[in-house]
């Protein structure tokens, strides 16, 4: 097996996952060197704060912004050439460490989960300092124009809708492979739903619906638990707050009703099993948690989309019959409700996950990676 660096970039913490996904899928087609780097660990720590903080301060702050330039940069051919000019000025400032990866671990194979270290390897390569084939995977249901390189070897994306979007600015079709979004390859693994509730001491019988709110607004996640607690569903509720410690604060006074039982978790390293054991998932849309919960075949309510990539990955779920979106928190409970009172609905809507969730889409990238490296070695 080649050398692999995959790389990714910590904003968020959607494209790490990706990139630790494959990772896993690589050791277990063949044992071999693979390295999961986050470009910004090779930047300085001045670049390095700024990048993250830009785009996570203004997706939290001001949504309406980031969607407005997010939106724009991708269809105005005018903003978008300035948008990437000044991308690349500041890259080429804030990157230069990359080079010195690149000497030091000598990759055979480079993918790439996040669009950051891509226009510096496209670089490399155009002066003839970077021969290693580069891989693309985009992990969300579209393509922004930040994605599109007609230079690089191939692109792994979720569906074909994002393919189109990839040919329609020019890149080659026998350069993209419709993989799926890379999820842990455990998740390819069955379990038994009966066995995971009992391990954590849910309750075998009823309903349950598993909210991850690390990523919502506290007051939102509040809005939605007290609102289901005022309904008639019965069911049990775990709210997730992930690395999210205010939303923990804020709950801290909530509690069961006799028909609503709450379970309140901070950070977990069972998100899988949540999801088995679920009849319903609440979270925003982003690419990783939404292909991790449509791998196992649940419906979805996605709330909060951050204007842009989230919203098309919302669109995604819908279109795809798998779930719904909403943007009010007030309209979650009731929809919950109904969703819960229509199971004919509900088992259709799971059925349609299953159809569209790719648990093996780590395994096939891997595969495809390995089998072209084969190729181009032995022909």
């Amino acid at each position: 097996m080649p050398r692999v660096l995959l790389l990714h970039a910590s904003v968020g913490t959607g494209h790490k996952r990706a990139a630790e996904a494959l990772a896993a899928a690589f050791a277990r087609r063949q044992p071999g060197e693979v390295r999961v780097e986050d470009v910004l660990d090779h930047t300085s720590r001045l670049f390095r704060v700024a990048y993250a903080r830009s785009y996570l301060e203004l997706t939290d702050r001001a949504p309406l912004v980031w969607g407005y330039f997010y939106t724009q940069s991708n269809v105005d051919p005018n903003l978008a050439e300035f948008t990437n000019n000044l991308r690349r000025i500041v890259e080429s400032i804030g990157t230069t460490g990359l080079k010195d990866l690149l000497r030091a671990f000598l990759p055979q194979v480079i993918i790439c989960t996040h669009f950051l270290p891509m226009e510096l390897l496209v670089r490399y390569r155009r002066s003839a300092q970077l021969t290693q084939p580069i891989y693309c995977v985009i992990t969300d249901y579209a393509a922004h124009t930040f994605w599109t390189y007609t230079e690089i070897d191939g692109y792994f994306v979720g569906d074909t809708q994002t393919r189109d979007q990839l040919i329609a600015r020019g890149v080659s079709a026998r350069q993209i492979c419709v993989s799926g979004i890379p999820v842990d390859p455990q998740i390819a693994e069955p379990k038994d739903p009966v066995e995971i509730r009992t391990r954590y001491g849910l309750p075998v019988e009823g309903r349950i619906i598993t909210l991850f709110g690390g990523g919502v607004d506290d007051e939102h996640v509040r809005v939605i638990v007290q609102g289901l607690k005022r309904s008639e569903v019965e069911a049990t509720l775990i709210v997730v707050a992930g690395r999210n410690p205010t939303l923990v604060e804020h709950l801290a006074e909530e509690r069961s009703t006799p028909r609503l039982n709450l379970r309140l978790y901070g950070y977990v390293n069972f998100v899988d099993d949540l999801i088995i054991a679920s009849d319903l998932v609440i979270t925003k849309a982003g690419g990783l948690i939404v292909s991790e919960v449509l791998a196992r075949g649940v419906p979805l309510v996605v709330i909060d989309p951050i204007p842009g990539h989230e919203e098309w990955n919302a669109d995604y779920v819908v279109r795809s019959c798998a779930g719904v979106q909403l943007r009010m928190a007030e309209s979650v409970p009731a929809t919950v409700e109904r969703l819960l009172n229509r199971p004919r609905l509900l088992a259709e809507m799971r059925e349609n996950a299953r159809c569209v969730g790719r648990p093996r889409a780590a395994a096939v990238i891997a595969e495809k990676v390995i089998s072209d490296f084969n190729h181009r070695r032995y022909h």
